[in-house]
């Protein structure tokens, strides 16, 4: 899947990994970069195309797709982390992060399937996360969204592989960026370089692999999937009568 010349779609464009993408993808040899938002207004990437978009609107999503009919490459990379946790606290948080990680990647792949297959097939590359396939005992509704969107990529990929659609799956672990606020203010987080992540994808994307993991945490879990529970996570184990 060669980037140069392509058409690219990518969503939550105004910052982050999104925004990197956009660079990425320009500095490949891309044709054209529509850069969709809910505030295009922040994009600012030379030679970027803005376009206002809402993933949980289902008229915004119909609209772009009528808008950017010449696409060939879309990255599903907007999202949403609100750190809620599966028990106590407001449900609503963890139906934003499901509304803009699951339905909001499944409303785009449904909008622009016809739009790839129109242009010969091309290719869609699903941000997803290490959290997809691990859990860590908080703020998990995150991890339950993407593993949802991890499900949807490999869903996606079989069913898009006879109009000849290449389906491409990111994960990795904490960012350097604004999603990660939160992790960089307890210090005690490893942060990985956001361009680097972006063209490990990339490279990964342009290779035909189905997935590409950003870092070495993230290989590693994603190794260990075929695992006992009781292996991936010891600290649940119930504990021996009289310890603590």
């Amino acid at each position: 899947m060669e980037i140069t010349d392509q058409i690219a779609l990518v969503t939550g464009a105004n910052r982050g990994l999104g925004r990197h993408f956009v660079t990425e993808l320009l500095e490949r040899g891309a044709a054209k970069v529509y850069a969709a938002a809910r505030r295009p207004e922040e994009v600012d990437v030379p030679g970027a195309t803005p376009l206002r978009l809402d993933v949980t609107d289902d008229a915004s999503v119909a609209a772009v797709a009528e808008r950017a009919q010449d696409v060939t490459i879309l990255v599903n990379n907007a999202g949403v982390a609100t750190l809620s946790p599966f028990l106590g606290g407001d449900l609503a948080g963890a139906r934003q992060e499901m509304e803009v990680n699951y339905w909001g990647a499944l409303r785009m792949v449904r909008a622009f399937a016809p739009v790839l297959g129109r242009n010969g097939g091309g290719g869609i590359l699903d941000v997803l996360s290490q959290s997809a396939f691990r859990a860590f005992g908080f703020a998990d509704t995150y991890g339950a969204a993407k593993a949802a969107a991890w499900q949807l990529t490999n869903g996606a990929r079989l069913e898009l592989a006879g109009q000849g659609t290449q389906v491409t799956g990111l994960a990795m672990a904490l960012v350097d960026t604004d999603m990660s606020d939160w992790a960089r203010a307890e210090g005690t987080w490893e942060l990985a370089e956001p361009g680097d992540i972006v063209r490990q994808a990339l490279d990964g994307f342009e290779a035909g692999a189905f997935e590409v993991l950003g870092d070495e945490l993230t290989r590693e879990w994603r190794s260990r999937l075929g695992e006992p529970a009781e292996a991936l996570y010891p600290q649940a184990a119930p504990q021996p009568a009289g310890q603590h």
